[in-house]
């Protein structure tokens, strides 16, 4: 490598890592945390406290259905429109949420039910309790966007961008000298700031590949916000909009025949979220069903779909766009969240590797 080249190399290098390192340092120290979230929040959030009430299946055998839930619901005087019903992956609850009107935000009431026992749940608070319910709301804010918004968020993923030109730098860098190096020699006879020079391109060089995931992915997960508005604005609007001057049903179809007709649309799917009739984002007739895959692989590809709301019959169905898969397929990729906790404790000692490297980093500018 020429010398212009090399000092070229090496000023990208040096820049791109001291310009961004403060922030990624915060952002590994946050995401350390998150990692675990779910393993935390289960440990010491107290799990919802029952009504007494238990919502009795219409079959009159096995477990309720979600028709049941949501007969329930609106029998409740808490709303006479139901407008949505929410499964989150990987929690035993249901949501059914309901209001006087159509307009979520006047008077909206939201259930919740234990979905395999049909117990009725006291609807929990929206702020987060208790000590470590604070310190996992201020460690997500910290690491999503600094409490600033969306402004936060696009300077987040900046960082995530200037983290891709530091390992590319670094590694065009060292790559080659370290090869030649020998581990016991510059361990046993180097002065300390050299070894820790070496220490940082060795850790560096080594997860090199997975910070570059990292940074890739939580870029992508900063541009959350544009790419929703953009798929709502290029995809639902308009499937929404050709049924716009469809009449409302005089009778809502039994959400059994909409999930059937959504399944047979998109074999190996379970729904995540079900909008009902009457909704701005579903329009005056249909139901707007999202489903994701029922297997851990397809679990983040996600589909929607319109459904007639009086007589179950699939109105439109289709797979969301690429940028949109790649956003969800990015999501648990960048926390290790695939549900194996051995994936998690790699992805705790990767970032613990990753703080040690920005550490040097700034040890070695320091001494310099």
């Amino acid at each position: 490598m020429k010398s212009s080249t090399l000092r070229a190399w090496s000023w990208l290098h040096k820049w791109s890592s001291l310009a961004g390192t403060v922030f990624l340092l915060l952002l590994c120290v946050t995401g350390l945390p998150l990692i675990f979230h779910d393993e935390i929040e289960h440990a010491f959030e107290a799990p919802l406290a029952g009504t007494g009430e238990i919502v009795r299946p219409a079959a009159g055998a096995g477990p309720p259905t979600l028709d049941d839930f949501i007969a329930h619901a609106a029998g409740r005087g808490l709303g006479r429109h139901v407008n949505f019903v929410l499964l989150e992956d990987g929690e035993p609850y249901v949501q059914v949420g309901t209001s006087d009107s159509l307009d979520r935000e006047h008077g909206g009431h939201t259930h919740w039910y234990e979905r395999a026992t049909g117990a009725v749940l006291e609807t929990p608070g929206t702020e987060p309790e208790g000590v470590v319910g604070i310190f996992m709301e201020v460690m997500l804010r910290l690491h999503t966007d600094l409490y600033a918004g969306l402004p936060g968020t696009l300077f987040l993923g900046a960082m995530g961008v200037l983290l891709t030109v530091a390992l590319i730098s670094g590694v065009v860098l060292y790559a080659p000298f370290m090869r030649k190096l020998s581990f016991r020699t510059i361990r046993r006879r180097s002065a300390q700031r050299t070894r820790w020079l070496y220490f940082h391109n060795v850790l560096g060089l080594g997860t090199a590949l997975w910070v570059a995931v990292i940074g890739l992915t939580g870029t992508i997960n900063a541009l959350e916000l544009p790419l929703g508005q953009l798929w709502r604005a290029d995809h639902l609007l308009p499937m929404i909009q050709r049924h716009a001057a469809d009449r409302p049903p005089a009778t809502l179809a039994p959400l059994a025949d909409v999930l059937a007709a959504v399944h047979a649309a998109a074999p190996g799917t379970e729904p995540a979220s079900i909008i009902f009739p009457g909704m701005t984002v579903s329009g005056p007739r249909h139901f707007l069903v999202i489903a994701h895959g029922n297997r851990p692989a397809t679990r983040q590809l996600i589909h929607t779909a319109l459904v007639d709301g009086q007589t179950g019959r699939l109105a439109e169905h289709a797979a969301m766009p690429w940028y949109v898969q790649a956003l969800s397929l990015s999501q648990p990729l960048h926390f290790g969240d695939y549900g194996w906790l051995s994936l998690k404790i790699l992805w705790a000692v990767l970032d613990v590797v990753a703080i040690i490297v920005l550490g040097s980093g700034v040890y070695l500018w320091l001494r310099r």
